[in-house]
């Protein structure tokens, strides 16, 4: 696993920590960290927060994103796709979909390049969660 999508993991698990949705998120420029977010839905009381908005939000205002990559713990959703194909971002790496699918057909169509690393810890930091929270991840998800 690189160093990259370790740190989305860590801010995932800071989420938890707080009581959060653990979710976690990272942009890159250059080969550095620019950007890292979690998901705060739960903390901020705020349905927008998602990690990669969060994330966004921290690397704040860059000029172009063309040249960054996001990574996400998990399969961005249509909101934070919207954000991804919004700003030009051209590459995501997510750690898994196999708990949520996401966006990918979305992103693809417009031209962003999806990898999913189909990772064991992040497959298990969702689904522990979502076994000890099901009302709330259907909250996230929007299928209460």
């Amino acid at each position: 696993m690189d160093e990259f999508m370790k740190a989305a993991i860590d801010e995932a698990k800071f989420g938890k920590n707080e009581g959060g949705i653990p979710i976690g998120s990272v942009l890159i420029k250059d080969g550095k960290i620019i950007g890292r977010g979690h998901n705060k839905r739960v903390q901020e009381n705020d349905p927008i927060i998602h990690a990669e908005i969060d994330c966004l939000r921290n690397a704040g205002r860059i000029g172009s994103y063309k040249d960054t990559v996001l990574y996400s713990t998990l399969m961005p959703c249509y909101l934070c796709g919207g954000a991804i194909v919004q700003f030009g971002i051209k590459k995501v790496i997510a750690g898994e979909s196999k708990t949520f699918p996401g966006s990918k057909e979305f992103l693809e169509s417009h031209g962003v390049e999806v990898i999913d690393l189909d990772l064991e810890e992040c497959k298990n930091l969702m689904n522990n969660f979502i076994e000890e929270n099901p009302v709330l991840w259907n909250e996230d998800i929007g299928e209460l």
